[in-house]
């Protein structure tokens, strides 16, 4: 094992990662940051690189020739002399990063990540906690049947998890409203209860198998809903108080699955997100498509690389 690990930020909370990284940063370069000991599944690095490693090289070809000797799949995260970086990454093997249809899983082949430290170093890992570049997933969007953005959210969270509803679930979303979250779950044939004060876009809440409850998602009363396959929450609120709704519906055993979106509003409260990233079982991060926010999941089965902390070769 090597001495070190590198992380790297999500775009724009750099600030974020180096509180949750604390003293162990021993150099930054941009939004890669090396830190010492063993990589961690920390909730603001959009890709962690497992392995990486120094690697001194003569020239460009050189670089090429053993970054290939290691694995095929590389993908580039520049950090600085950008076109001496761009000249190596042509010699290598082309890495398709086409944006992805929902429904398809995530890449499964090993995809290593490597910088250029200096003329005659390269910083390269075989093993990433992402299989996408810079660990950003990318879909194709659909741009005529959800009433806002926020779906892409969930098509990424429930990609990465390799574990989705489907027909003969029952799933509670709370704050449903406009109903992009409602759409992508109605659309994977579950039953959806909707749950929000404001009412849903009248086309989504139109679609098979949807019921809206016009209330609070905090006035609900597990026991009056009754057993849920899933709960998915993208309210607008404080960390504390979504933890406390959380907390009553797994003290209630009454809901397998869960993924909600943890909001900030103002400066980043590290101290809720880490009670969140202490439930045991539960998974913690920011996901490419999310803002000052991050997605918490608590999942019965999960096959996709949302748990582990690094995927690859070994």
């Amino acid at each position: 094992m090597t001495g070190f690990s590198a992380y790297l930020a999500a775009e724009g909370f750099e600030a974020e990662l180096l509180t949750e990284l604390g003293g162990e940063v021993t150099q930054t370069l941009g939004r890669l940051m090396l830190a010492e000991g063993p990589p961690r599944p920390l909730a603001w690095a959009q890709n962690v690189w497992c392995d990486p490693q120094r690697i001194a090289i003569d020239s460009i070809s050189d670089a090429a020739r053993k970054l290939k000797a290691i694995q095929r799949n590389w993908a580039l995260h520049p950090t600085g002399l950008h076109r001496r970086a761009s000249l190596i990454q042509e010699r290598l093997p082309h890495v398709s990063a086409k944006p992805l249809r929902f429904g398809e899983p995530a890449p499964t082949a090993p995809l290593g990540a490597w910088t250029l430290l200096d003329e005659h170093t390269v910083l390269a890992s075989p093993r990433c906690s992402s299989p996408f570049p810079d660990g950003a997933c990318r879909f194709v969007e659909d741009r005529d049947g959800p009433p806002n953005r926020a779906y892409l959210k969930l098509w990424e969270a429930l990609t990465l998890a390799g574990h989705m509803p489907g027909p003969g679930d029952t799933c509670l979303d709370l704050g449903a409203s406009p109903g992009g979250w409602t759409w992508v779950l109605a659309g994977l044939g579950a039953r959806v209860i909707a749950v929000d004060k404001a009412p849903l876009d009248p086309k989504v809440a139109a679609l098979p198998g949807v019921t809206t409850l016009t209330e609070s998602a905090f006035g609900l009363d597990p026991d009056r809903v009754g057993p849920v396959d899933w709960l998915f929450s993208d309210v607008i609120c404080y960390p504390d108080r979504l933890l406390r709704l959380v907390e009553v519906w797994l003290a209630r055993g009454t809901c397998r699955n869960f993924v909600c979106t943890v909001k900030f509003q103002g400066a980043t409260d590290h101290q809720a997100a880490g009670r969140f990233a202490a439930i045991p079982g539960s998974r913690l991060r920011h996901l490419s498509n999310n803002k000052h926010e991050l997605t918490w999941m608590l999942l019965e089965k999960a096959s996709g690389p949302t748990l582990p902390t690094c995927v690859g070769a070994k």
